[in-house]
């Protein structure tokens, strides 16, 4: 029997408001569940919504009201590519914060849940991109508590 064809590309442009992080997540789930991937979900779906996240939230911070593009697809047969696009002024910083604050983990998650993530010029306008490559499932690298404590208020997480 031969391989299901790989499913196209997705992208997804939206408005740069919290309400969108759930629908980019559910967008890199359901191209993982029509790749018939699915030990990548929990980390990819996790790392979009924070990567999404810190765009929105970047977006509010700045007054910048340009859409934010998700593109999500295939880098090679077992990694999946993620990049989240947005014109906010400013790079996304790898900081630690302190142990009551309750956001600030987005790119801790990242750094410890891809395989190669970074930030790039490349997308459809002016701006950044956050990349972000899983291929390797590393359940153990990204706890629960991390993953709570990432989340911004007001979302809910599935």
């Amino acid at each position: 029997m031969e391989d299901p064809p790989r499913p196209t590309d997705v992208s997804l442009v939206f408005p740069p408001l919290p309400v969108w992080v759930r629908t980019a997540r559910e967008t890199v789930r359901t191209l993982l569940a029509a790749s018939h991937r699915p030990e990548l979900t929990d980390i990819a779906v996790l790392l979009t919504s924070e990567a999404v996240t810190n765009a929105v939230n970047a977006c509010t911070g700045q007054g910048c009201s340009a859409p934010v593009t998700l593109h999500a697809g295939w880098a090679g047969p077992r990694r999946l590519r993620v990049l989240v696009h947005d014109e906010a002024p400013g790079r996304p910083d790898c900081r630690t914060p302190g142990p009551d604050e309750e956001g600030g983990r987005g790119m801790q998650l990242i750094s410890r849940g891809a395989d190669a993530w970074g930030v790039c010029g490349h997308g459809p306008g002016r701006g950044k991109g956050d990349l972000v490559r899983a291929g390797t499932v590393r359940p153990s690298r990204v706890t629960a508590r991390e993953r709570r404590r990432s989340r911004p208020r007001g979302t809910n997480p599935h």
